[in-house]
């Protein structure tokens, strides 16, 4: 078990709460080797987020955001600092328990869909709680179609659906076991402006009524100005910060 990292925040009338850090970052530099050159992806990274928040994190190409957001998800590791994910220290865990954060935690959503192209939307959704040994899958993941609009799909192949449909299903998938986080990476940068938005009020929905914390990466303004505040990122480091209102 981690330790939860709490923070007393002042609110109106001089009312204190607890506010719970889900993403704790100091110090996160990532250096690849490539031969005998070696590349400095992030150079010093220090990040918190809050429990129930909604974030974007926006930069240009090579700025070190993927890097990052991998990181996050525990698909890979930092060269050094230290990353605390709901108050455990991410750099202290052995292979298994990383894949057990990754499959219980934290859903994942992702610009290509990475869907199963013979296999149905349910059978898709299902996969999570396949690799975990979940009785009721049928069950709980038509549930999470329902959830997100898809009760009539169920049967539909991935090429016998639309790019937003097949997204839904993609957010079903990441929302199967439960996530305390959804990590969203270019989640709209294969739509239309409308059904980028329609995907967008599924995310603003899972974290306003779900108080699922969800970090998603966009070069799209407009779609970072859903989240509640944006982080830049610049050769390797954050250059801004900016809270916004919603």
């Amino acid at each position: 078990m981690g330790r939860e990292v709490l923070h007393l925040a002042e609110v109106a009338g001089g009312r204190r709460v607890r506010i719970i850090v889900m993403i704790k970052m100091e110090g996160i530099k990532k250096t690849y080797k490539l031969g005998s050159i070696e590349v400095h992806a992030l150079l010093g990274i220090d990040i918190e987020i809050k429990k129930g928040e909604m974030v974007a994190i926006m930069g240009s190409s090579g700025s070190g955001k993927s890097t990052l957001m991998n990181i996050m998800g525990c698909l890979d590791q930092q060269t050094s600092g230290i990353y605390e994910l709901d108050g455990v220290d991410i750099g202290r865990l052995n292979d298994n328990r990383l894949a057990e954060i990754r499959n219980k935690k934290i859903g994942f959503v992702f610009q290509t869909y990475n869907l199963l192209h013979r296999t149905s939307a349910l059978a898709n959704v299902e996969l999570p709680l396949i690799y975990s040994g979940a009785n009721n899958r049928r069950e709980r993941a038509l549930a999470a179609l329902e959830r997100v609009g898809l009760a009539d799909r169920v049967k539909h192949k991935p090429n016998e659906l639309s790019g937003g449909q097949q997204q839904r299903v993609c957010i079903a998938r990441a929302l199967i076991n439960n996530p305390s986080i959804i990590l969203a990476d270019e989640p709209t940068g294969n739509l239309d402006t409308r059904t980028g938005k329609e995907i967008m009020n599924i995310f603003t929905e899972l974290n306003q009524k779900d108080r699922i914390t969800i970090v998603m990466v966009t070069h799209e303004h407009d779609i970072a100005e859903y989240a509640e505040r944006i982080i830049y990122v610049r050769d390797g480091m954050v250059s801004n910060q900016e809270v916004l209102k919603r």
